[in-house]
């Protein structure tokens, strides 16, 4: 009897962390899909696909030198205009930390000229996962000047 409620006893523990491993890789992809739905959106210029990986109260915080900004969803989106993407863009998720219904990414988009360096706070709701908020900054590209070659004599 003791070997039949053991056996069983371990079904179940091993069932459970089953669960549990499926439930996080599931909600890693989905995470991963409302970042790359933000990413594509950012590429194109679709600013009904960024919109979509955003929750409502979504709002983007970052820093001047000497001033603190805010901008809600609202004002964010308006100034998107579609385009093809350009072959000197870039977008990448760099990680993801879930825990329960809430994640946290960090993403870079590197264009010509600047890296932008966003970092995502998002949860899971009725509607999937949401980004609910986004810091940001954004560094240029190094650039090395290399003389030019010199003739030969």
């Amino acid at each position: 009897m003791r070997k039949v409620f053991l056996f069983i006893t371990l079904c179940l523990l091993f069932s459970n962390v089953n669960a549990q491993a499926n439930d996080t890789t599931n909600d890693w992809s989905l995470v991963e899909k409302t970042l790359n739905m933000y990413i594509d959106g950012q590429a194109t210029g679709d600013s009904a696909m960024v919109a979509s990986s955003f929750h409502d109260s979504w709002q983007l915080k970052y820093a001047t030198e000497n001033e603190f900004n805010i901008v809600p969803k609202s004002k964010y989106i308006v100034g998107y205009k579609k385009h093809p993407k350009s072959n000197n863009w870039s977008g990448r998720i760099v990680f993801i930390d879930i825990t329960n219904s809430v994640a946290c990414a960090k993403v870079e988009i590197s264009t010509s000229r600047l890296l932008f360096t966003d970092y995502f706070n998002l949860i899971k709701t009725n509607q999937g996962w949401l980004i609910v908020d986004k810091i940001s900054t954004r560094t240029p590209h190094k650039t090395v000047e290399t003389p030019a070659p010199k003739p030969k004599e």
